[in-house]
């Protein structure tokens, strides 16, 4: 036990009149996914600055950084994340407005302009004094906890991605070949599940079209696709167990260098909706707790999934959307265009009408893109004694250059918001309370 002067006693520590720690308490803002391309700093709604003060007034706050920060100097990879992304540099400066501390680097978009884009983001990130991780110049680089350091204990983030292209993954030197820079991965596995029934019919259409198929008790393998046989059909999926091992062991690890650890992944896969995260998801969370993190934050689908209160920690399933610019990117390479027969004269706002239909399809449509929440969970000595849930829309059915900043939504939508997560929580014995429009899981 720590013992401070009387004078020292205050603020978020309990004490004895002699001065004696009790207990200390932390409070952190967690968000999901930040593609930001506008600044933030220059609006001064009511709902919007609350929630700044809101993110601010945490002792540590986190988003994932779903952007890269360059003047154009590197050249787009061949393959991106979806599309390209890129911001001004000086926006990184808008998150530190924001009051965020910490940030996951490892996602889809980590390598869509490949090594020098990754290096260049990671030089603006560390000049803005932001902790980042999930990214490096190896793969032990990318796995590794970075450490924030507060006032009210010190904190550990690990990150990782399961959804990337491959050319985004780090490696390892071996000999004189070097390391590879890149992002953190967790691979996985699937198996899909077909009855006797429908693996005959596949089997018989197989051996039709010359492509061996090669049926056993085990399972069997075709077209890159390993099938078993079930009651049910369905799909399987499973953690990389080698991944997985390296990760707890970092996890292990940072428990013991630090007051908490936080572990977020950045994982599309779904098991059905975009709202289910797939069986792995599911899986690797929970051995990371296991392994000693005290939170787990997955991100990705850009919409809300469950939470589960797993041995006394919380597991955000998703926590969709922060910030989700997307469609105001100064500039795409030639790659977003082509695949739309868009010519020379064509121009973000073209690919963008022709990406989502004059806006009838895809992301401007789907109301959950736009809708999410701040996870406020407060801890006092390492255990959870509550878990604030602050609704906030980014704009759906705004124009898109107005769209994809974040404010607290308020009335029947931050109800209906709540009402979601408390709908996709159920199944993980999770339950949610709404106070005055915030909701609280009880945690005990």
């Amino acid at each position: 036990m720590r013992i401070l002067g009387t004078a020292a006693c205050a603020g978020l520590v309990l004490c004895t009149a002699a001065g004696s720690v009790l207990a200390q308490e932390m409070t952190l803002a967690l968000t999901g996914d930040a593609i930001i391309t506008r600044r933030l700093s220059v609006y001064d709604e009511p709902d919007f600055l609350e929630m700044i003060e809101l993110i601010r007034g945490a002792d540590a706050a986190f988003t994932n950084l779903e952007m890269l920060f360059h003047d154009y100097e590197p050249y787009p990879a061949h393959q991106s994340g979806g599309t390209w992304m890129r911001g001004d540099p000086e926006l990184v400066e808008e998150l530190v407005w924001a009051g965020f501390d910490m940030v996951s680097r490892a996602n889809n978009h980590t390598g869509d302009y490949g090594v020098e884009g990754l290096r260049l983001t990671t030089m603006y990130v560390e000049k803005a004094g932001l902790v980042h991780a999930g990214a490096g110049e190896s793969l032990a680089e990318a796995r590794e906890a970075r450490f924030l350091e507060t006032a009210q204990g010190r904190v550990a983030i690990i990150s990782m991605a399961s959804t990337f292209p491959d050319h985004s993954r780090a490696g390892e030197a071996r000999g004189s070949m070097k390391s590879r820079p890149g992002l953190s991965p967790l691979r996985y596995s699937t198996t899909r599940v077909a009855t006797a029934d429908q693996l005959d019919r596949l089997e018989a259409v197989m051996e039709e079209m010359g492509v061996g198929f090669n049926r056993n008790p085990s399972g069997a393998r075709t077209l890159r696709t390993a099938f078993v046989e079930g009651t049910e059909p369905g799909v399987i999926t499973k953690p990389d167990p080698e991944d997985m091992a390296e990760i707890a062991a970092v996890v292990n690890n940072a428990s013991r260098l630090a007051d908490h650890v936080l572990v977020t992944i950045h994982a599309h896969e779904s098991k059905g909706p975009r709202s289910v995260p797939a069986d792995f998801v599911v899986e690797f969370a929970r051995a990371m707790i296991d392994a000693g993190a005290t939170m787990f934050v997955g991100h990705g689908p850009h919409v809300l999934r469950g939470i589960e209160i797993y041995k006394g920690k919380p597991i955000f399933y998703s926590l969709g959307d922060f910030i989700f610019q997307n469609e105001t990117l100064l500039r795409l390479p030639a790659d977003n265009y082509e695949r739309y027969d868009l010519g020379p004269d064509n121009h973000v706002a073209d690919f963008n009408a022709s990406r989502y239909r004059n806006e009838t399809t895809g992301f401007p449509v789907n109301r959950e893109i736009w809708e999410s929440v701040i996870a406020v969970p407060t801890f006092l000595d390492g255990e959870l004694i509550e878990l604030a849930l602050h609704p906030i829309t980014l704009g759906f059915g705004e124009p898109a250059w107005v769209r994809g900043r974040p404010m607290l939504a308020r009335g029947e939508l931050g109800q209906k918001i709540l009402n979601d997560l408390i709908e996709r929580s159920a199944p993980y014995g999770t339950q949610i309370d709404v106070r005055d429009g915030v909701g609280y899981v009880r945690v005990r």
